[in-house]
């Protein structure tokens, strides 16, 4: 399957808001988990059905529902209605292939992005939708498949930290955004470090395996790219927007530093690109040198011998009449020109600095 576009045929012309899920199955079960809580309680537990939810919607304390899973559309039905959200934002919820977006809707804002983490055994990285639906006093965040990634955050809603204990969803998205912009850069470092060791093995031995590693990392490079700069474009429109539901005084800072953060993963990403071109072109100029190292070698035998193949030629030649055949030190005066005519020409080449 492509990673870079997937498109079916079946999705043409089809109406937006069609709650079909359209993505790879990741999970086998979904998970409902619930964490409420104000300055002063947390609540945390797992739906065994979404009804359960009814008990906390009229509360006046914070509530973050995660659901992992996204390949029920009736569930998506579901949570739509009982919120009362626009059929489009659930749709886009089931779509795990479109690009970072933020959307302003009459009850919440919509805000979605890729989910980045490194297979180190394939050198591969693999992709996964995150959609957030923000409204007031209500947060919900859907992942393809269960993962501990936003387990920091749950730990710092546990330990009764009090930035977010005491502020609304709005500080909660960006906590959960933070976690995924950083873990972009944690991913650069890792394949950095790897890029960076490529170099050595190019310089001491540059060997097909070096070439294919750095074809790896230049298609691993190219989709993270691929991924983070609509990513970028999401938190520029976060920082600029003015939606009710983000409040400005109180996430207002924490979402500029958000887009410092992604772009400071977009320069890292252009910096490994230029050097793994670099390095691309590293191993065809080392290539070319070895190769042009073996024809100069080539060149010289051949310069040498083609004289001494010369005069082997003329005194092996089946004719009765050679003069020189018949003198008594003809053999020894011939080693002796052949010998004069190499170390003539290899003081030549040694003189001209061509080995």
């Amino acid at each position: 399957m492509a990673r870079f576009i997937n498109k079916s045929q079946t999705e043409i012309g089809e109406s937006p808001f069609e709650l079909r899920f359209r993505g790879t199955k990741k999970s086998d079960k979904i998970l409902l988990r619930v964490i409420d809580f104000d300055a002063e309680n947390v609540e945390e537990c797992k739906l065994k059905e979404f009804k359960e939810i009814s008990r906390y919607i009229d509360k006046e304390t914070i509530t973050w529902l995660n659901v992992d899973g996204l390949h029920d559309p009736k569930l998506m039905e579901q949570i739509g209605e009982v919120f009362e959200f626009d059929r489009m934002i659930m749709s886009d919820v089931l779509n795990t292939d479109q690009r970072p977006k933020v959307q302003e809707y009459e009850h919440c804002l919509f805000v979605s992005c890729k989910m980045l983490t490194f297979n180190e055994k394939k050198n591969q990285l693999i992709s996964e939708n995150l959609s957030l639906i923000i409204a007031d006093k209500l947060l919900i965040s859907f992942q393809e498949k269960r993962g501990d990634v936003f387990e920091p955050v749950r730990e710092r809603i546990r330990k009764q930290k009090r930035k977010i204990r005491n502020s609304g969803t709005d500080y909660l998205s960006f906590a959960l955004l933070d976690i995924v912009i950083d873990n972009y850069i944690f991913i650069l470092s890792l394949m950095g470090e790897r890029i960076e060791m490529i170099e050595e093995k190019l310089i001491n031995n540059p060997t097909p395996d070096v070439l294919r590693l750095i074809n790896e990392y230049k298609r691993e490079i190219n989709f993270m790219r691929k991924n983070i700069l609509p990513a970028k474009e999401m938190a520029m429109a976060l920082v600029k927007s003015d939606s009710e539901f983000l409040d400005d005084e109180n996430v207002g800072v924490h979402l500029k530093e958000l887009l410092d953060n992604i772009n400071q993963a977009v320069e890292i990403s252009d910096s490994y690109r230029e050097i793994l071109s670099d390095q691309l072109n590293i191993y065809h100029m080392t290539l070319s040198s070895k190769l042009n190292d073996v024809m100069k070698f080539l060149t010289i035998f051949s310069v040498i011998f083609i004289p001494l193949t010369f005069i082997a030629g003329i005194y092996g030649t089946n004719f009765d009449n050679l003069p020189e055949l018949h003198f008594k030190y003809s053999y020894f005066i011939m080693w002796g020109v052949m010998i004069s005519i190499t170390l003539g020409m290899i003081f030549y080449f040694k003189k001209r600095d061509w080995f």
